[in-house]
């Protein structure tokens, strides 16, 4: 036992972003049946409690609670890349054709395997799935249809990030980063003319309402990453470990395919509400790339990511003709 965190029963927190609402929020999906099958697995040894809704502070907090205390936590970019910035090496734009391909890259690959080992290093922390969020990113703006990147010219979009901000530039609109609690004012009263989001994060955040334009481009693999307390978890036998982590495995594998078969049921249910979808033909969808990819690689050099980072995962995807 290390640490004193092993008993008979543990009860272990695990917070994460979002309403605990199944339809809208493919995060709780995965955490309530984490909650179900580790408590099945360990013989209800480990017990979680959930804590959607940030209900734990924002990422930053969330964050070094699971560093220095025994709990879990389910982190979005926001909350990994103060402590790992690599990690935006995974959202180089239009890095993947579909599901299969970002999800073997992510659980096969070895760039994602040093992210692990170098959060592990840093921070003391596991990182222990990749948890969907609702697909890929797609555009949306309330100006006119997007099929490529010339209908950005002059455009404003509410950026997440600054690599957004990069990506939006690249394609000669504006980015201008706002908050999400923020972005259905800010798209209403014209602050912004678009964003880009999953499909369940259109109707999650009602966007529709204030959008007219839905472009289906593939942008980036929505994604956020469980991580656990590495003290804690070392601190269980292995038995106990195992089936913590066969439970892991198991609620990634069920909220993975929970989430794809909702991808296209959002994006009709996005159409009946008025938007009009435009599905980028495959040279617009290349021309996207050309522009979009060269700029957020420039974007990550200015940030001091080493090239090693970079070269690995585009290896890992298939995407040596990228490398330096």
């Amino acid at each position: 036992m290390l640490g004193g965190f092993a008993y008979a029963e543990t009860t272990v927190n695990l917070s994460y972003n979002g309403a605990p609402d199944p339809d809208k929020n493919a995060v709780h999906v995965f955490a309530t049946n984490l909650k179900e099958l580790v408590e099945d697995k360990t013989d209800g040894e480990i017990q979680l409690k959930l804590y959607p809704n940030s209900m734990l502070g924002e990422e930053d907090a969330r964050m070094e609670q699971v560093i220095s205390t025994p709990s879990l936590n389910i982190a979005s970019f926001a909350g990994i890349s103060p402590l790992m910035p690599e990690v935006y090496v995974s959202a180089i734009p239009f890095l993947f054709e579909d599901f299969d391909a970002a999800r073997t890259f992510f659980d096969e690959g070895q760039y994602w395997s040093e992210v692990e080992n170098a959060l592990r290093e840093r921070t003391g922390a596991e990182l222990l799935a990749v948890v969907e969020e609702g697909g890929f990113l797609a555009f949306t703006n309330d100006e006119r249809p997007i099929h490529s990147p010339t209908d950005f010219e002059g455009l404003r979009f509410r950026a997440m990030d600054p690599s957004q901000v990069a990506l939006y530039e690249a394609f000669g609109a504006s980015g201008t980063p706002i908050p999400w609690t923020e972005v259905y004012m800010a798209l209403r009263t014209g602050v912004a003319d678009g964003q880009m989001n999953p499909p369940m994060y259109i109707i999650l955040g009602s966007l529709y309402e204030v959008q007219d334009y839905l472009t289906l481009a593939n942008i980036q693999y929505s994604d956020q990453f469980l991580v656990g307390n590495g003290e804690m978890l070392a601190s269980w036998d292995e038995q106990t470990r195992q089936a913590f982590l066969d439970a892991v495995a198991e609620a990634n594998a069920m909220a993975r395919e929970h989430n794809e078969a909702k991808v296209d049921e959002r994006i009709a249910y996005l159409e009946e509400q008025g938007m009009e979808v435009i599905r980028p033909s495959q040279k617009d969808l290349e021309a996207f790339r050309e522009q979009g990819q060269p700029a957020y690689l420039e974007w990550l050099e200015q940030q001091g990511i080493e090239q090693r980072w970079i070269d690995m995962a585009l290896e890992d995807a298939g995407m040596t003709h990228l490398m330096q």
